[in-house]
């Protein structure tokens, strides 16, 4: 897959993605500050990726490497996934850190996994206080990559019965970062055991997360 980067960040992310012998690259699982459970579902982004390889063909790194918010290694990987429960709270150095990254052609996806919402959102706004965050029609090309979904995002898990809705900072014409509300992707990605989701609704999410995976990687 053509990861479409800055010069700066392509350099960057090949010298350290030839010392990985489990991919050619890996994703990263964004780890920050306000007390919100960052670790949240642990077994969510290995099962992502091995659904990814195996179905996308791609070649990710089997487990997921965790990276801080303020870190100048979050250059290294072309797609961050944060999600958890509570507050979060982004420094200004973080925030700068996290635009550089956005705007430099990195992808961040975030997924709330009830109740995060009202945090997430001011945060994104520190990020890009001139960007309004917009919601993502149906026909959006991020709903219909590999998979089709024709109704947008899949609902997971039931959370407050509000409709699961999309939403994105856009750059360019290209979404550089995603926000995943009531539809909890993470959860569904989990091993079944954990959540007790149906095998149909666990396939569910896991496809709309390879469409996600396949958008940040080709756009």
């Amino acid at each position: 897959m053509k990861l479409k980067y800055t010069l700066i960040v392509v350099s960057i992310f090949l010298i350290n993605s030839t010392s990985k012998s489990q991919g050619s690259y890996s994703i990263a699982l964004l780890k920050y500050s306000g007390g919100g459970d960052w670790y949240a579902n642990p077994t969510s982004l290995p099962n992502l990726i091995k659904f990814c390889n195996k179905n996308l063909k791609t070649n990710i790194a089997k487990e997921p490497i965790t990276v801080e918010a303020g870190s100048p290694e979050i250059f290294n990987y072309p797609f961050l996934h944060m999600t958890g429960h509570g507050n979060v709270i982004f420094s200004n150095s973080e925030i700068k850190n996290l635009r550089n990254y956005l705007i430099g052609g990195g992808f961040l996806h975030i997924d709330d996994n009830y109740g995060m919402d009202k945090f997430i959102r001011r945060e994104i706004k520190k990020l890009f206080p001139n960007i309004n965050l917009v919601e993502l029609p149906f026909n959006h090309e991020i709903f219909h990559e590999t998979y089709n979904f024709k109704n947008g995002l899949p609902k997971i898990h039931e959370h407050d019965g509000k409709k699961p809705q999309a939403f994105a900072i856009i750059i360019e014409n290209k979404v550089v970062l995603l926000y995943t509300y009531e539809c909890d992707l993470g959860d569904g990605w989990e091993d079944l055991e954990v959540h007790h989701d149906s095998q149909e609704k666990h396939l569910e999410a896991l496809k709309m997360g390879a469409n996600i995976v396949q958008y940040a990687f080709t756009k």
